[in-house]
């Protein structure tokens, strides 16, 4: 299959995510094999309320989810099947990229709180078509903090907006 290469000024113009969902505030470098990003804990996410009341930590899926994002990054940028790609639309697009099917090896060394900027790096260890592995780690102030490795795919976008 071809794929083609994208660059766009913000990074809601890789992903069909938004806020509050949204994990990946800036994207740091960006290569073929490999991408690093970032997300500040500011504080008022909405998943720290209950997380925990009174000691606030950001939740190990939500780091997974972050690693998925910025590998979703990944594969709009230099990886996509797509020749026009827009995100703001999702009846637009013939695929949703890199949608999470495994999570393997995952390992979570530490904690990250209000104030804390998590760096994460994300390497494309494998493609097979249709499956991208991808090896992940976030570090805080350079301590790695979470590990893992999972696999993404692409789906025909009607599979995720038929009915909606």
């Amino acid at each position: 299959m071809a794929t083609f290469q994208h660059r766009f000024e913000q990074v809601e113009q890789y992903l069909h995510h938004r806020p509050p969902y949204l994990m990946v505030d800036r994207i740091v470098s960006s290569e073929p094999q490999r991408v690093v990003t970032e997300k500040t804990v500011r504080g008022d996410e909405f998943f720290l309320a209950g997380h925990f009341p009174g000691a606030p930590i950001f939740p190990g899926a939500m780091m997974q989810e972050m690693a998925t994002q910025s590998a979703g990054i990944l594969i709009a940028a230099w990886h996509n099947p797509m020749a026009e790609y827009n995100t703001a639309d999702p009846h637009f697009n013939e695929f949703a990229l890199g949608v999470l099917v495994r999570v393997h090896q995952a390992r979570y060394k530490n904690f990250a709180r209000p104030g804390d900027t998590l760096v994460a790096t994300v390497e494309l260890a494998e493609l097979v078509e249709p499956l991208f592995e991808f090896r992940a780690s976030i570090a805080v102030r350079g301590r790695e903090i979470m590990r893992a490795a999972f696999q993404l795919t692409n789906i025909r976008s009607t599979l995720l907006t038929e009915g909606a």
